[in-house]
């Protein structure tokens, strides 16, 4: 495990991958790779956080980003705790501002929160004085998804972003993931396109420094990984997709489409997945996908994300 210690952090949050520098993001992902090598041995913890506590705030529910940064905490030895909204003062009236103060009494290092509303962890990142961690806030910023996604194809692409196509595929419109990572992408050099029906195309899309498809065909052809996203039925109003076989038939990713990517391509999902919608079960499963590894990441990934939060003020040069 190596925690380079010459490299200052600079920041005391993590709320957006915007506030990233490539220089940031890369030291970042040489981090995950170090605690990845933590999550193949047998006794999979270190004593890296021990002493250290995480709080977990998830207003929205979650299996992945929460078990993740969970697993992450404990493999550094952080002592972590559990909140969700059904368990919290919320339900009875409670403000954000109040739990958030009641929270920060308890004298944590992190809290990682996930919100359904844009901006709540901005919003805690300038009250409290621990570290914030975005979980996902609204349709807005989930920016350690953007960031174990950039790890799963560092891997995959051998360290090299310049010049790759990457196609995010599907609702846009809805997706904090796709917000996320075309930032994060487009910094390291990587030409995104965008693919979806034009109602589930967020307004300003034409602003994005994307390419933008509404053909399938068309968008998939030569690209290096294709990103396929959940269609967020409950965040959607009524008539943007009047017939889901006839969203799944023109934009479910399935063989014949990836054939038209460029040799060797990756497919990746931040799930859950609907199958069958959105991919199909046979390249979901394929040797292409990286979904999987995605979830691995994830682990590796926020692992460092705590580490850098949590060690910031310690005099560790992180």
């Amino acid at each position: 495990m190596n925690t380079d210690n010459r490299y200052h952090w600079p920041h005391k949050d993590l709320l957006d991958v915007t506030q990233l520098s490539a220089e940031d993001t890369m030291h970042l992902l040489d981090l995950a790779a170090s605690f990845q090598e933590i999550n193949s041995r047998p006794v999979k913890k270190v004593p890296t956080l021990k002493g250290k506590t995480v709080v977990l705030f998830f207003v929205e529910n979650s299996t992945r980003t929460k078990t993740s940064f969970d697993v992450a905490g404990k493999r550094l030895s952080a002592d972590t705790y559990s909140l969700a909204k059904s368990g919290s003062s919320l339900n009875k009236g409670e403000s954000l501002k109040d739990t958030g103060l009641t929270l920060q009494a308890m004298g944590p290092d992190v809290i990682v929160i996930r919100h359904p509303s844009s901006g709540a962890a901005r919003f805690l990142a300038e009250l409290l004085p621990c570290g914030i961690v975005n979980g996902g806030d609204g349709w807005h910023a989930h920016p350690t998804q953007a960031l174990l996604d950039c790890y799963s194809l560092r891997q995959a692409w051998q360290n090299r972003f310049a010049g790759r196509t990457l196609l995010i595929l599907g609702d846009i419109a809805h997706s904090r993931v796709a917000r996320s990572n075309m930032h994060l992408l487009t910094m390291l050099g990587v030409k995104v396109r965008l693919c979806a029906p034009r109602t589930l195309l967020p307004a300003g899309v034409d602003h994005w420094p994307v390419e933008i498809y509404t053909e399938l065909d068309k968008a998939v052809r030569d690209v290096d990984a294709v990103m396929c996203l959940r269609l967020q039925l409950e965040r959607q109003q009524a008539g943007l997709l009047p017939d889901l076989a006839e969203y799944s038939r023109r934009f479910c990713l399935g063989s014949s489409q990836l054939a038209l990517a460029a040799p060797e391509a990756k497919v990746l999902h931040p799930g859950p997945m609907n199958r069958g919608l959105e991919i199909s079960n046979d390249i979901a499963d394929a040797p292409a996908s990286l979904v999987l590894n995605q979830v691995a990441a994830g682990v590796a990934t926020r692992m460092a994300v705590l580490y850098l939060l949590a060690t910031r003020n310690d005099g560790v040069r992180a």
